[in-house]
Order: structure tokens, then sequence, then C-alpha cells
């Protein structure tokens, strides 16, 4: 499974995801917020403290997202839009 490489916050809920196989794309993560460690998420100031960790996308509080389901999200019409 390819790994996260880069994420950019966007707007909103949107950020820019590109893997390590040079897939790329923006995907919008509101379906995660609001429950147990996504909870913070949901305060866009906290949201905007993303950064990869080395294979995908986490948060101060211990959050992550796994590589494969931000990968599926990008394949995914009318979740992201892609570039």
């Amino acid at each position: 499974m390819p790994r996260v490489i880069d994420a950019k916050y966007m707007h909103d809920y949107l950020i820019h995801i590109v893997f390590s196989n040079g897939k790329e794309g923006n995907v919008d993560l509101r379906p995660f917020l609001g429950q147990g460690v996504f909870e913070p998420l949901s305060n866009l100031t906290y949201f905007k403290k993303l950064f990869v960790d080395g294979w995908t996308i986490s948060w101060p509080n211990g959050a992550d997202i796994a590589p494969e389901t931000l990968y599926g999200l990008i394949e995914t019409p009318n979740n992201v839009v892609n570039k």
C-alpha cells in the first residue's frame, strides 16, 4: 500500500493528499468528524494541525486515518476532487 508523503489543508475539511506512488487528490474528511478520537477535529483550528507521520495523516491527539482509507476516498466520486 502506498503511504502518504504530503498533505496540505485546502479549506473547510478538505485536504490535498499525495501518495508515494504519485496518486494525489483532494479528500473531504467531514464524515470522520465528531466521534471518539476524531471529536477534537470538529474544531477547524485543531483540524488544521494535521501532519504526515511517515505513512498517513495524523493529529496531535493521536487520531489518524489509515492510508488505505484515504486512498480509497481519492477514488470515490463525490468525496474528492481528483487532480
